[in-house]
């Protein structure tokens, strides 16, 4: 497209279309692919790219200083995602894989095994099926930022980085308490981690290297080398304290890996604010629209403009507000249709409110082309619903609004002459409290993979930053 012509038209169909498929995150892997790899015939290349499964699939670094938890974590997380677990140390002991033999051979002969022998190991591992399509969990690699860097160079990115720390002595006393199941090579504690197993106790052994002065040198080798990797990874890693329960750590690790990185593709607020009334609907479709610039859009005050404007849309809709009785849907979708397809909304985004108030209005209006990819459901009790709007009135003389609890009237004289809307009595609120909660089911259903549940029962701008950080981050990743 070209720049200068902005803003663009972009049919609705379309942003639709690119934002379910996630085209732009495809466009932009493989473009990603390319550079990496560069192939001599990109078509083919790509071909065979697409055709492979597991875009989205774990693909976890867990590093850290030597007993802070790295296998266990590991462990749990391969055992919960059903993925695969890589330690660098099985590699050598892999007859599959080609160079092991060249690396058990440096190192019996030169204690080491040299940094592009291990990346060329990893390599060869990760291309097996099991690594392509379950993902993989690598447990302490690299351990240098020249590892790091060649295993970028082999095009070996890791989409999360988790670093696990602890202060130094907490880590000598767990390393001192090591235990070593050479049959399963599962890593358990005398104090922290004793098998239950019996015959498991009988052939633990205790690994080599964890003496305290072998551990003091090798905190020191680790936490000389963290810093380095980490700059390899800027965008993607996040420090652990595993100085705490191990549940805990396992909760922070697998919240981390499960979470979406922030993409870059182009994004349109298109938001729907579900609740009863008395939820808030309206404050919080101020805010977003004050800090995002989304159009701020309300039935009610939509029907109204109509009504105001000559014509013979608003002449339909006239006696229905004037009766209290509900607008038919198909006036009400010529409405918002006419409304949302104005530049400003398709521009910027929308989020709207008032509408829909049940399943068959929610099919229509997905029917139209409009669908919204956040859907808030802002649940309140109904006595907290009762007691915002029903103590709420109106001083005629200023237009003030005051509120019983919230904002009581300082003046005496002015509290004398407040005046409540008859829409606000408990009989009417109740009634539409207890529509809304016999329709919400059902829109949560409707609404099942965009809808985000709210504690509307809380201070407004807690609730906007909960709002605010669903709507920037990306929905989370359905199970497999």
């Amino acid at each position: 497209m070209d720049a200068t012509s902005s803003p663009h038209q972009i049919p609705p169909a379309m942003v639709l279309y690119a934002e379910k498929h996630r085209i732009f995150e495809l466009m932009q892997a493989l473009m990603e692919a390319l550079l990496i790899y560069r192939p001599a015939d990109p078509v083919d290349f790509l071909i065979g790219h697409l055709q492979k499964e597991g875009d989205e699939v774990p693909r976890v670094l867990v590093l850290g200083a030597p007993a802070s938890g790295k296998t266990t974590i590991s462990r749990w997380i391969c055992k919960h995602l059903r993925t695969t677990y890589l330690c660098p140390q099985d590699l050598t002991h892999d007859r599959k894989l080609k160079k092991s033999r060249e690396a058990l051979s440096c190192l019996s002969q030169q204690g080491a095994i040299p940094d592009e022998l291990w990346v060329t190991l990893l390599e060869e591992r990760l291309a097996a099926e099991d690594c392509v399509t379950l993902g993989w969990v690598l447990d302490g690699f690299p351990e240098t930022r020249n590892q790091a860097l060649l295993l970028q160079e082999k095009g070996i990115l890791p989409r999360h980085v988790i670093v696990l720390y602890a202060p130094d002595t907490v880590l000598v006393e767990r390393n001192l308490g090591k235990l070593l199941d050479p049959f399963t090579r599962e890593v358990y504690h005398a104090t922290f981690d004793w098998p239950v197993d019996f015959m498991v106790q009988r052939r633990l052994v205790v690994p080599e290297g964890i003496s305290e002065q072998a551990t003091a040198g090798r905190l020191l080798e680790s936490h000389r080398h963290i810093p380095g990797i980490l700059q390899a990874y800027p965008g993607n890693h996040k420090a652990i304290n595993a100085d705490q329960p191990c549940v805990d750590v396992f909760a922070q690790a697998l919240s981390f890996v499960q979470s979406r990185p922030l993409s870059k593709a182009p994004f349109l607020p298109r938001v729907l604010l579900l609740g009863p009334p008395g939820s808030g609907k309206r404050l919080q479709a101020a805010l977003l629209a004050q800090k995002y610039g989304v159009v701020n859009l309300h039935l009610g005050d939509l029907l109204r403009e109509k009504v105001a404007d000559p014509g013979p849309l608003g002449e339909l809709i006239k006696p229905s507000l004037e009766t209290g009785y509900p607008v038919s849907d198909n006036v009400v979708l010529r409405v918002l249709k006419d409304r949302l397809n104005q530049q400003d909304c398709l521009s910027r985004g929308w989020v709207l409110h008032g509408f829909p108030r049940d399943v068959d209005q929610a099919a229509l209006m997905k029917h139209t082309g409009f669908e919204p990819n956040r859907v808030f459901f802002l649940n309140l009790p109904t006595e907290v619903a009762l007691q915002r709007i029903c103590q709420r009135a109106t001083d005629p003389v200023s237009g003030e609004r005051y509120h019983s609890t919230f904002k009581p009237p300082t003046d005496s004289e002015v509290n004398q002459r407040l005046r409540q809307n008859p829409r606000d009595r408990p009989s009417r609120v109740e009634v539409k409290v207890d529509l809304y909660h016999q329709q919400a089911r059902e829109l949560e259903g409707f609404y099942e993979e965009e809808g985000i549940p709210l504690n509307a029962d809380q201070d407004p701008y807690t609730i906007f930053e909960h709002l605010e950080s669903c709507l920037v981050k990306p929905l989370p990743v359905s199970g497999r």
